[in-house]
């Protein structure tokens, strides 16, 4: 058997792509930023994140999640409570094998290597935490989601009655709620039918993050799990608050529930609350195709939310099959012209009698910022402040066909955008949120920290806090997915094949050689789950 440390091998000066890679894993093993000189700082510079890489004999590199023992080794584990609980009685296998792990892609070509991975959710046999010592805190940031007020309830329920754990309250007002508010206790009696109400009964901010005071909160409040709910933004603050609780040395894990009704955030399948507003936007579109119809030359103009995704407008569009064209911010247009949105408009009027537009939020916004001549802003996240681009393409599209003689329309504008983001989860939604709620509890359980939990092809993970917010997930306009959109709508591509080129590259991802054999930058034994008792080898067994 190997050495248990994992050690970058020497890489021919010919494999260019073998160098990249070694680049790339030396550049992960960052150290982090010398601590202020003074104590006194205003505010908690965040760490450049240690990422814990190690590799399968079987041919893969997992990228694991930070484990308390990590900086605290002389945790001690107990048995999981699950092996006596009622309800598991019938379950073949109660807990998760420990070197279990979730493909990043699942589909490979031939000779390629197994690339990377990540942690299985699931309980694990040994936990680091009695139900008795466990101080739950959730909190919810960021803009409202159809699921919120479910995986609050999931989380205060499954803490309960699968861990038996009593104490767990919420933060009120997002981030800020930390040091600003008082908390609210939270039981399940208290929660019991909230699920069925939209918003969430926590309360919801943006901004907000000053990371000293949330975990000088964390540490007098005497909280020892924190339960984060938000998008990519917030998640960015848990992983701050995660490095500042590891460099106080507390026994804390911080876990995140990824939350974005775009569906935006980067590797995992899907966030909660998609399907939900996919659902409703068929709402909006079904009344814009009654009203388009229904009227001589009729317009109807759809705006839906997709800050820099298009996910809901083109699922939305494919599953209504009643839209004629779907704007989305992925896909650049143009409106003058040849092969144009307003020639494809008129042609479209004058073949059908009607037409509907699909339009995410962040569509179109540099041709309105040129148009407009408007300076950027921002929100208090951080996030730039979009022109709205259906008022802006409902005038466009008028003031076409007043210069047009004999041709009147009757447009029609529809934002449900707030009424979909307020709405409570559908029967899927609140199925998925269930499970995403106790993934989080089973990790947090298991000692694991600064992780987000999801679902990565099917199978819930453990990631790590940067690779959910290094990037955001948008389409891919050069799939067959977006494809399948053209072909329903027959709306023109718009896209010159400069676009297509940078569409094509900006989707690839970096050659990886295989990690064994004479390529290999990782050579480590079989991998330790976690440190505690009842370690156990992680060996790439399938």
């Amino acid at each position: 058997m190997e050495a248990a440390t994992a050690v970058a091998a020497p890489i021919p000066a010919a494999d260019a792509a073998a160098k990249a890679l070694e680049k790339k894993l030396l550049d992960l093993e960052l150290p982090p930023f010398p601590a202020p000189a003074k104590k006194a700082a205003a505010k908690v510079v965040a760490a450049a994140p240690k990422k814990k890489l190690a590799g399968g004999a079987g041919g893969y590199v997992l990228e694991d999640v930070p484990h308390l023992t990590d900086y605290l080794p002389n945790l001690p584990s107990f048995p999981n409570p699950l092996q006596n609980h009622p309800a598991y009685s019938v379950v073949k296998q109660y807990f998760v094998n420990a070197d279990d792990t979730v493909a990043k892609k699942i589909v490979v070509h031939k000779g390629s290597a197994r690339g990377t991975h990540f942690r299985r959710a699931g309980p694990r046999q040994r936990v680091f935490f009695q139900p008795d010592e466990v101080s739950a805190a959730i909190v919810t940031c960021g803009g409202l989601c159809p699921g919120l007020n479910t995986v609050i309830r999931e989380l205060v329920c499954g803490l309960h009655d699968m861990y038996g754990v009593t104490s767990v309250v919420g933060i009120e007002g997002g981030y800020r709620g930390f040091y600003a508010r008082n908390t609210v206790e939270l039981t399940p009696r208290s929660v019991n039918g909230i699920h069925k109400r939209g918003g969430t009964v926590l309360g919801t901010s943006r901004g907000g993050q000053d990371t000293g005071k949330i975990v000088d909160s964390i540490q007098d409040r005497g909280i020892n799990q924190v339960y984060i709910i938000g998008g990519d933004g917030t998640q960015k603050g848990a992983a701050t608050i995660h490095a500042e609780v590891q460099r106080r040395g507390l026994k804390c894990a911080v876990v995140g529930v990824p939350k974005t009704i775009d569906n935006d955030i980067a590797v995992i399948d899907r966030s909660f609350g998609f399907d939900t507003a996919v659902e409703e936007a068929q709402r909006a579109i079904n009344a814009a195709h009654v009203e388009a119809e229904s009227a001589e030359n009729g317009v109807g103009v759809v705006k839906l939310m997709g800050r820099n995704s298009g996910f809901i407008a083109m699922y939305a569009t494919l599953a209504s099959r009643d839209v004629d064209l779907c704007l989305i911010p992925e896909s650049p247009f143009y409106l003058e012209g040849k092969g144009g949105l307003l020639e494809f408009a008129e042609k479209r009027l004058r073949e059908n009698g009607h037409m509907v537009i699909v339009v995410a939020e962040g569509a179109g916004q540099d041709v309105i910022a040129r148009s407009m001549r408007l300076a950027d802003a921002h929100d208090a996240s951080g996030n730039k402040v979009l022109l709205d681009v259906g008022l802006w393409l409902c005038a466009k599209i008028k003031d076409h066909f007043k210069k047009k003689a004999n041709f009147p329309i009757t447009l029609k504008y529809i934002d449900p955008t707030y009424m979909i983001r307020a709405v409570p989860s559908n029967a899927s939604d609140n199925v998925y949120c269930s499970l995403l709620a106790h993934s989080a509890i089973h990790g947090a359980m298991a000692g694991y920290t600064g992780f987000t939990v999801a679902p990565v092809n099917g199978r819930h993970a453990y990631i790590p806090f940067y690779r959910i917010t290094e990037k955001q997930n948008k389409v891919v306009i050069t799939d067959r997915m977006w494809a399948r959109v053209l072909c329903s709508t027959n709306q023109p591509c718009f896209l010159s094949t400069e676009d297509v080129e940078k569409a094509g590259q900006d989707d690839e991802e970096p050659i990886v050689p295989l990690v064994e054999g004479e390529n290999s930058l990782v050579k480590a034994p079989p991998l330790l789950a976690n440190a505690g008792d009842g370690a156990a080898l992680c060996n790439g067994a399938a």
